[in-house]
């Protein structure tokens, strides 16, 4: 995005890439249907953002998403709003998406060199690149550096870029597993890691749809949807919602609790008396999937999580059923995050985005300490900084007489 910046403005523009190909993130970004961004109201949109909203509305206004799908749409892409208002290209896919823009980025000038990895600066400030041919210094009036997180390193963002961007002077803040998964440490398991071997075996990739959570000790409010288990652990959209604060009460604590009402179209009070409910000679599992919606996955949870007093005690059972305690221990691994916080902190940059240390180098994407949740919001952020990013390093060049 911000090669078409600039190549727009008729500026002569070199895009390198570690890999073979360019856009292998963006590619399995669209893997199971490319959420480009999200249909709604652009108030709420831009809060997505967290602590970091304030920094990032200027971007996002001036690359919104109704301005967004209009920009897809001019490459030939239509677009449309899913039930969800996530917004989507024609066909759900990342790959015409990406060689169309290929194509007019190319049909407007820019180069691209694959298979070139940035290690640095040379000799009088030349980018380093290390290739199949052998190292490569080049000469930039202006470098945009656009390098990515730390997940999914085997598609090209591997972090390698922090050290040498804090030893250009930029502040990092540590990278960060966000949009991820978590390890549960379960009532059923010593030393308390993982779940069970029956629900793991049972129940591991199984979707635990229609409920909602929130986090203990934050002010996050209960959000509805769903996620899935995993061999130790849980994740899914609805986690993923959540990580940020999940991940910060695991710093600070140690663990942290998350809730699961496993009936959230449902009053306390209602799931309470449908517990208390007399079953005869039904056994709880039956009594508890007639009356109140418990069964599967549901049911094995709080089988996982109570002890048996508390799953025959209709009024400590009804709690859990409308808030049951998940201790989470651990996020999933850095490199299987969908995404991750941390990065060259804004502070170290301008409002154009340029290093403060470093003249003429400007930073954007991924590599920029600001997180989001899936639905649009990751992909909107990274194309809208990439615009403005562009759109610095041409208002610095012009600054600097030389807008070639």
């Amino acid at each position: 995005m911000a090669a078409e910046t600039l190549a727009e403005a008729g500026i002569q523009v070199d895009l390198y890439d570690a890999m073979p190909s360019v856009g292998r993130k963006f590619l399995l970004a669209g893997k199971g249907g490319l959420n480009i961004t999200h249909a709604e109201p652009f108030e709420r949109f831009a809060d997505r953002y967290g602590s970091r909203s304030v920094q990032l509305r200027p971007w996002l206004e001036a690359l919104d998403p109704d301005t967004l799908r209009q920009w897809v749409e001019t490459l030939g892409i239509p677009t449309f709003v899913g039930t969800s208002g996530r917004v989507f290209p024609e066909g759900m896919k990342a790959a015409p998406l990406l060689r169309a823009w290929l194509s007019r980025l190319r049909e407007a000038g820019v180069r691209i060199h694959v298979r070139h990895r940035w290690t640095g600066w040379g000799d009088r400030h030349t980018l380093r690149f290390t290739t199949p041919d052998g190292p490569r210094d080049v000469r930039a009036d202006a470098c945009i550096l656009a390098l990515g997180g730390a997940s999914w390193a085997r598609l090209g963002s591997d972090g390698a870029w922090v050290p040498l961007l804090e030893e250009a002077g930029a502040t990092v803040a540590p990278l960060e597993p966000a949009n991820c998964g978590f390890i549960v440490a379960s009532p059923r398991v010593a030393p308390g890691r993982g779940w069970s071997v029956h629900l793991a075996e049972r129940f591991a990739g199984a979707p635990l749809k229609s409920v909602a959570m929130t986090v203990d000790g934050d002010a996050t409010p209960w959000r509805n949807g769903e996620a899935m288990l995993s061999a130790d652990g849980i994740e899914g959209s609805l986690v993923y919602a959540l990580s940020a604060a999940l991940r910060e009460r695991i710093k600070a604590d140690g663990q942290a609790i998350l809730r699961i009402d496993l009936s959230p179209g449902r009053s306390l009070e209602r799931v309470r008396s449908e517990a208390a409910h007399p079953r005869g000679a039904r056994s709880l599992a039956s009594h508890l999937q007639s009356r109140v919606g418990i069964e599967g996955l549901k049911m094995a949870l709080l089988r996982e999580c109570l002890s048996t007093e508390e799953l025959h005690d209709p009024t400590r059972l009804a709690s859990a059923i409308k808030g049951l305690p998940l201790v989470l221990v651990a996020p999933r691994p850095l490199d299987e995050a969908i995404s991750t916080a941390g990065g060259v902190r804004l502070e170290s940059l301008d409002e154009h985005l340029m290093l403060k240390t470093r003249p003429g180098v400007f930073c954007t994407g991924e590599m920029l300490d600001w997180e989001a949740p899936t639905g649009g919001y990751l992909l909107t952020a990274c194309l809208a900084a990439g615009r403005w990013a562009g759109q610095g390093a041409l208002a610095w060049l012009n600054r600097q007489g030389n807008p070639d």
